[in-house]
């Protein structure tokens, strides 16, 4: 039995017991290949988009997708921008306001966006629904209803549809479950991010940890499928000691799905960053800590570690997709739907629908403009080569499943794998050198130890990272 002795600057210690966790943690590793990357749920990424001249891309994607044999697995995504406060970590398109009629006009557009999308998508039923943001907590069940009930008669739903929404728990009553339930959604997410309240105060969320137990309570009793708890490990005043106070909950919420992101701080993109001070940071080393307790903690609770950055009970689906191979990766992350086409919907939202990507306005303005106008609010995408198609198959293995049979994969696309990718594969030999992968005649396998630098290893097949454009807007990879 391994034992994890963290030590804090300050002194301050917790102890972790995990048999497993060195198998994919090493923390020379991890500096060694700390670089900034890019998260893949796309590929190419958003950088590569380029301004389209018309909006007839993505009419064409979605007349193609109706008319083929993927038709019944279209996933809707709805962007829902607002929010009632400012949290000062956020990099997400938001509007801060306390102004419930603003929603209004924008659900007049969004479902405007809606019935002009479902025209070309007539044959399409919708086996997925996930409303983001922002906070799509911010309306309330009558907007709420009103939005599901435009989209339930622009598209046909199946039926078995999952129906999910992120909720912020510091403005809603308990009774909002319920009526969650009552319009139809069966997945809950829950930003939580940390319990500790010198660390809420930093980033601007002060939350009842109560409440948010309450609210998982109160979806287990209502026969919601699954409930995701969202984490943030490298905040403000962040340490061992309680950071596993946050952890040690996670056993008493008993969510589903945990989902630990790293905090990228970024305060020359996001300006509301830069009231989080440096000093406030854990260093390199802290942050490196940090991680390694939040794995040893949730798998010894039973998680199954899902990726890079997701966990899930043995029996969630996210678990046994893993174990099926079954798992897919998209602007949400981690996924098992079986809709691999997305139709983005409202203000700053990506479609991802056969070979091509399409994202709307960012401003809320602009989006309004364009509807009015030209009848559809795309602004930039990309349609993709073959060879983007290629290396977005190769590097979505990669992701979820951390292994490629050259041979199976070769016949798929009628290539020879080697040879396609010399270089990339040449690009491969540090990894090699270090025993993190493996680079056999039969297949590429991530190891374990290589496994939470899987963006590294992916970066040596994108084809995009050597233009100026994509150089510092990323993130780092942990």
């Amino acid at each position: 039995m391994l034992t994890i002795v963290l030590i804090h600057n300050e002194n301050e210690r917790v102890t972790n017991v995990n048999d497993d966790l060195n198998l994919y943690f090493d923390q020379k590793v991890m500096q060694k290949y700390n670089t900034a990357g890019p998260r893949y749920t796309s590929y190419p990424t958003a950088v590569a988009f380029e301004a389209l001249e018309n909006n007839t891309l993505l009419m064409r994607s979605l007349t193609k997708l109706a008319q083929s044999e993927d038709a019944t697995k279209l996933s809707l995504y709805m962007h829902i921008p607002f929010c009632h406060s400012l949290c000062y970590y956020c990099g997400c398109n938001k509007i801060v306001t306390r102004h419930k009629d603003k929603a209004d006009i924008y659900l007049d557009y969004l479902i405007k966006e809606i019935e002009l999308q479902a025209k070309h998508a007539n044959a399409c039923s919708v086996d997925s629904l996930h409303l983001g943001g922002g906070t799509p907590s911010f309306l309330n069940k009558a907007q709420l209803t009103r939005l599901i009930s435009a989209a339930r008669s622009a598209f046909h739903f199946n039926a078995d549809i999952e129906m999910s929404i992120e909720i912020d728990p510091r403005e809603i009553l308990i009774t909002y479950i319920d009526e969650l339930a009552e319009i139809g959604f069966n997945r809950l997410s829950i930003g939580v991010q940390d319990i500790d309240s010198k660390v809420q105060e930093s980033i601007n969320r002060l939350q009842s940890t109560q409440f948010v137990r309450d609210i998982i309570q109160r979806a287990r009793k209502l026969k919601f499928r699954s409930v995701n708890v969202d984490l943030i490990y490298g905040l403000p005043h962040q340490t061992p000691l309680s950071f596993q106070k946050t952890l040690d909950e996670m056993s008493i919420m008993d969510p589903d799905r945990i989902s630990l992101f790293s905090y990228a701080h970024m305060p020359q993109l996001f300006a509301a960053q830069r009231k989080i001070k440096d000093a406030w940071l854990p260093n390199s080393d802290d942050k490196f800590a940090l991680f390694r307790q939040a794995i040893g903690s949730l798998t010894k609770q039973g998680y199954a570690f899902i990726g890079m950055d997701h966990f899930a009970k043995p029996e969630d689906e996210l678990s046994k997709a893993r174990e099926e191979k079954r798992l897919f990766r998209n602007f949400q992350g981690y996924t098992t739907s079986k809709a691999h086409a997305t139709l983005g919907l409202g203000v700053s939202s990506i479609s991802s629908i056969g070979n091509t990507y399409v994202q709307n306005h960012k401003k809320l303005k602009d989006y309004y403009s364009a509807i009015d106008s030209k009848k559809s609010a795309t602004i930039k995408g990309v349609e993709l080569s073959k060879d983007d198609e290629i290396r977005r198959a190769l590097i979505h293995a990669l992701m979820c499943n951390f292994n490629v049979n050259k041979d199976s994969f070769g016949k798929q696309f009628d290539i020879d794998f080697d040879t396609y990718f010399a270089k990339s594969l040449n690009s491969l030999a540090p990894f090699v050198e270090d025993k993190l992968v493996t680079n056999s005649a039969q297949a590429i396998v991530i190891h374990e130890r290589g496994r939470l630098i899987v963006r590294n290893v992916c970066m040596s097949f994108d084809e995009y990272l050597d233009q100026p454009l994509h150089q510092m807007r990323y993130s780092r990879v942990i």
